[in-house]
């Protein structure tokens, strides 16, 4: 008996002190950025509610999140070349290197085992023990001697590989950091003048890169690299005016809704439809000014396309079926950024010059809620740590 009683005695003063930590998942949490503060709120997507902040993460003018497999850890990449490691959970700052002059983003591995960088100065890539943020690789973006390139369109790859084109080269390039330093990169020279951007399709196969320096697309299968790079679309906007760009277009994998890629041309008031199976153009949906992300809902349903200025408080929505807007929104000044929850039961939008978040019902497209936070930028959830090239 007096075992018995010491049993219940213990599991009730382990019950006790339970009670004041919270436990819980992580597949329903994200981040917002606050561009100006150096900070970024950790939020509830189920709840729709802010939970805390997490500050000291230096300059988030332009910053981007990746995620550890089990969705705690946040990897935040900042322009000043900081690399923070954050807990969601606890809401803390677990690690932070300044590994770079000016960062603008990188991925985390298929196994989870590394984080990489890519960087604008000096130029190239670097790998870090996802765990410790211990320097694992550093790869110069040397594409001629004495040459370093601006390293863009960075994205993770089957074979715990990473993919990645250099703007000021030309080219494309594959690492593998399990490799030998002799080995480790495989390089796809002349692909185009000035890439800009890049994104992998969410099967993993086809990488592609768009071009600032001329039309076109280049486009490298990974499961036949030894076919090298293709040109795609190489006639896009060949004969016409070209507009003025007022911000650079991205191009990512949240593009793809079915077997069609949705891409934000550059410069001009279109959103070009490309065929993921022939790689070729099939349309075009004329939009209301020059796109910056075209996201795709999760179900494929939608494509919801923000912009540039002077048309940066506008938010249309594409109809795929159609191909034709159905909708135009003004959910705040400055729109830099949208997320849509994994089962599309929301999309969440940045809102810079309102100093909020709104939450809204992509099928009603109805406000469910508004959040403030101080200069908003990126939104990112959870959910992208399941997917590839996210």
């Amino acid at each position: 008996m007096r075992i018995s009683m010491a049993v219940l005695l213990a599991g009730a003063l382990l019950l006790g002190g339970c009670a004041s930590v919270e436990l819980r998942g992580t597949g329903d949490l994200g981040v917002v950025i606050e561009r100006t503060r150096g900070a970024v709120q950790v939020i509830d997507t189920s709840a729709r509610r802010s939970l805390g902040e997490i500050a000291g993460l230096g300059d988030l003018s332009h910053a981007s999140v990746v995620y550890s497999r089990d969705g705690r850890y946040g990897y935040v990449f900042g322009r000043d070349g900081g690399l923070s490691k954050i807990d969601l959970l606890t809401r803390s700052l677990v690690a932070r290197v300044m590994q770079a002059g000016n960062s603008i983003g990188g991925a985390v591995s298929q196994d989870g085992r590394w984080v990489a960088a890519q960087n604008y100065t000096p130029g190239g890539v670097k790998v870090f023990d996802a765990q410790t943020l211990q320097l694992v690789a550093d790869v110069p973006a040397e594409y001629a001697p004495g040459k370093l390139s601006k390293v863009v369109g960075l994205v993770d790859a089957p074979g715990n590989r990473f993919v990645y084109a250099l703007f000021d080269g030309g080219e494309i390039w594959v690492l593998d950091p399990s490799q030998s330093k002799e080995r480790r990169v495989t390089r796809f020279p002349a692909v185009g003048r000035e890439p800009y951007d890049g994104f992998i399709t969410p099967d993993g196969r086809y990488y592609v890169a768009g071009l600032f320096g001329e039309d076109g697309l280049a486009l490298l299968d990974l499961w036949h690299p030894e076919l090298g790079v293709k040109r795609i679309l190489p006639g896009y906007g060949r004969g016409e005016e070209k507009l003025p760009v007022f911000k650079m277009p991205h191009l990512r994998g949240w593009a793809v809704a079915g077997r069609q890629a949705y891409l934000p041309a550059i410069g001009r008031h279109e959103v070009l439809i490309v065929d993921t199976a022939s790689w070729t153009e099939v349309g075009r949906v004329p939009v209301a000014g020059q796109p910056v992300f075209a996201v795709a809902r999760p179900d494929g349903r939608q494509v919801w396309v923000n912009f540039a200025l002077p048309d940066n408080g506008k938010v249309q929505v594409i109809d795929t079926e159609t191909r034709q807007v159905i909708d135009t929104l003004q959910p705040g000044r400055a729109v830099l950024h949208l997320e849509f929850t994994p089962r599309a039961d929301a999309v969440w939008i940045s809102s810079r010059d309102d100093n909020r978040v709104v939450v809204i019902d992509p099928a009603t497209r109805k406000t469910l809620a508004v959040l403030a936070a101080d200069r908003p930028s990126g939104i990112f959830f959870t959910s992208r740590a399941q997917r590839m090239g996210f």
